[in-house]
């Protein structure tokens, strides 16, 4: 916060009190603060405070932004237009009777005023001599799940809050569960409103013991009972002297001398690199936040994936070079050795390594308005490493209210479960409850680029782990020949219908121009295409088959069932063929399927033909080739066809085509 001379002040530090310094001028060491301590000094000691972010969680009216106003008041952290501001909000909007409303200095949304709850995560920042802290004040209503997940993120500790009149009750657990999943360590359990229930100690006895008995089943090592009145400030920043038979610390007594240091990860270095720092040709360094143990100069390290292991030659900051760096500081460190290092490497040390799996469980909060996808590969951010991940399986949905594990194939907002995923490359971690920072991850909507998902890792899994996917159902489909995939799962996936455009036509007319330019535009459109056409096809697939009349009818109907293979996939097929017959065609449409057939005719006059392809007509006027269409061989004019082209336009018919295919909702199918 800013210092200044216009704060509201009884006792406050004396920098708080000092007179305003001229920011054109440098300080001096001989400026001093009003009770003598060196401005220097002070703000050098200011500056090693130590940081504890912390959260309140709680029902809707258990008093978590009460208590964080009451807080900042009490500890004196307002200024004079805020304290104003404050008692006049409260005779307007507050909802505490006479006394000032204290949560209206963190419920800063319109919608939160009038409702008088939390919606969105306020973050409030206040220091005190020897502390300085982040709060985070979380909603308490299960819709807003996913906001207090994001607010307890990088809290250290939780303050849950439990209203003395009405115990322990749903929302307590749910909460509860949620700071245990996320590893959060230190829990202080506030009873909260005790001036409602004449300050009891049985009353608070009562609550604390049904609390530990519902604690019993989670992983929650260090939890601290305190009653108080938000309201009215008792054992808020002061001890209260109408609870004289409780004999512990305020509620900021304790955040003050709480320690945290030792739930940071010092034993095992990870160093995930962030970006390749080269300010000229001499310099070549690695840039990174420290997620856990220790860096060292001359320490030995290796890098991950390729292995290749070297020594650390210098540590560098921003202030100059270090022995060593420890979490969460930011550095720079640069090698012995030359090695190919990029961002999303990670540096380690040889004879401490994070796992380096593919497949792996673990807890998922899902936070996105749409449904998780089996389907869909998901993008995951893991430290400074992105790729691709797939979910197999969803284990189990755990009910945050009762705890209770069910069995569903979703996740859907708000909703928690554990799942199995599988990346495309490896990635490097540690199990969450061992190393928040390697533990912990996001998935990201491939389309949307939306944050989908927090997750927390639980540990990897072998190959023979791994959950089958094929279920009871899907083996009788296999077993009978059908796919495990539907046409309407690939018409959604592809956005087409699986269909085949069969254009006919003599030799020379215009069919395969006009087959290739559609296929091409259908392409850069998006869609999934493949061409077919009459020399391809006999090159390989048909080799053995001449040009007689039986051989061309099992020439098609081979054509014939490839397409309605692929149709089946849901890829479009563009096919190029003279299939002179009317019968013919007509058994063509019968095996891929009437309302997948589309008849296209190529109307090119002889003339036209003939100058398209001259050796092959004058090879046939020569009797050199026999059961050519339109010369020895009759061919049947379509008249059921849905378009009859003039070759010499394809361009414009290429566009007609598209607009059909648009119409028939064959692509694009939405």
């Amino acid at each position: 916060m800013n210092e200044k001379t216009n704060i509201k002040n009884d006792g406050f530090t004396a920098a708080e009190n000092s007179a305003p310094v001229n920011p054109s001028e440098p300080l001096r060491s001989s400026d001093t603060a009003e009770g003598g301590m060196d401005i220097l000094a002070f703000l050098n000691q200011d500056q090693q405070k130590d940081l504890l972010r912390f959260l309140t969680a709680g029902s809707v009216d258990d008093g978590k932004s009460t208590l964080i106003g009451r807080l900042l008041f009490d500890s004196k952290k307002l200024y004079e237009d805020q304290l104003s501001a404050l008692e006049r909000d409260s005779k307007r909007e507050g909802h505490a009777g006479d006394d000032i409303d204290y949560a209206l200095l963190t419920d800063g949304l319109k919608a939160e005023r009038e409702q008088g709850i939390t919606i969105d995560v306020a973050y409030r920042y206040f220091s005190t001599a020897r502390r300085k802290f982040i709060i985070a004040d979380t909603p308490g209503h299960e819709q807003y799940t996913r906001n207090m997940v994001t607010g307890a993120s990088t809290a250290n500790l939780a303050i849950i809050l439990v209203d003395a009149t009405a115990g322990v009750i749903t929302q307590t657990r749910r909460h509860t569960f949620l700071v245990s999943l996320l590893g959060i360590k230190h829990v202080v359990l506030a009873v909260n409103k005790m001036d409602l229930v004449g300050y009891s100690q049985e009353v608070f006895d009562k609550i604390c013991n049904d609390y530990r008995n519902f604690i019993t089943q989670l992983d929650i090592p260090d939890v601290h009972f305190i009653p108080l009145s938000a309201l009215k400030g008792d054992n808020v920043v002061e001890p209260s002297q109408k609870m004289p038979w409780y004999h512990g610390k305020s509620v900021l007594e304790f955040l003050e001398i709480i320690h945290i240091n030792s739930d940071r990860n010092f034993n095992d270095l990870r160093y995930p690199v962030q970006y390749v720092l080269r300010p000229d040709h001499d310099f070549r360094g690695f840039s990174a936040r420290v997620a856990s143990g220790i860096i060292r100069r001359g320490d030995t390290i290796k890098v991950l994936p390729s292995g290749k292991t070297s020594k650390i030659r210098s540590v560098v900051s921003y202030d100059g070079d270090l022995e060593y760096a420890f979490p969460p500081q930011s550095v720079t460190v640069t090698l012995e050795d030359e090695i190919d290092i990029s961002r999303g490497d990670m540096l380690v040390h040889p004879d401490n390594m994070p796992h380096v799996e593919r497949h792996f469980e673990a807890m998922l909060v899902w936070m996105d308005e749409k449904p998780m996808d089996l389907s869909t590969n998901y993008f995951i951010k893991h430290t400074t490493n992105t790729t691709k991940v797939r979910i197999d399986e969803v284990r189990y949905k755990v009910d945050v209210n009762t705890l209770v594990k069910s069995k569903l194939d979703w996740l859907s907002l708000n909703d928690i479960g554990r799942v199995v995923l599988t990346t495309t490359k490896p990635i490097f971690f540690d199990p969450y409850r061992k190393n928040r920072q390697t533990g912990s991850f996001i998935l990201i909507d491939p389309i949307t680029h939306n944050t989908c998902a927090v997750g927390m890792i639980i540990d990897r899994l072998s190959i023979k782990d791994l959950p089958s996917r094929i279920t009871d159902a899907d083996r009788e489909k296999i077993a009978n020949g059908q796919p495990l995939v539907s046409e309407a799962v690939r018409t959604t996936r592809y956005n087409q219908r699986g269909s085949t455009i069969w254009i006919t036509g003599l030799h020379g007319s215009g069919k395969n121009e006009l087959a290739f330019i559609l296929e091409r535009n259908l392409f850069e459109k998006g869609a999934v295409v493949v061409s077919l056409d009459g020399s391809s096809v006999r090159s390989g697939l048909n080799r053995e088959l001449d040009f007689s009349p039986a051989d061309r009818a099992e020439h098609l109907r081979r054509v014939a069932h490839v397409c309605r293979l692929l149709n089946d996939q849901g890829i479009i097929a563009v096919c190029s063929f003279i299939s002179p017959d009317a019968s013919l065609r007509k058994q063509v449409a019968q095996i891929i399927g009437e309302a997948r057939f589309h008849l296209i005719y190529m109307d090119a006059t002889m003339e036209f033909c003939r100058k398209n392809k001259p050796e092959l007509y004058e090879k046939a006027d020569r009797g050199a080739t026999e059961f050519l269409p339109g010369v020895d061989l009759p061919f049947d004019r379509p008249e059921n066809a849905c378009f009859a082209f003039n070759p010499e336009k394809n361009s414009e018919n290429v566009e007609v085509i598209l607009d059909y295919l648009a119409e028939k909702k064959i692509f694009p199918f939405a």
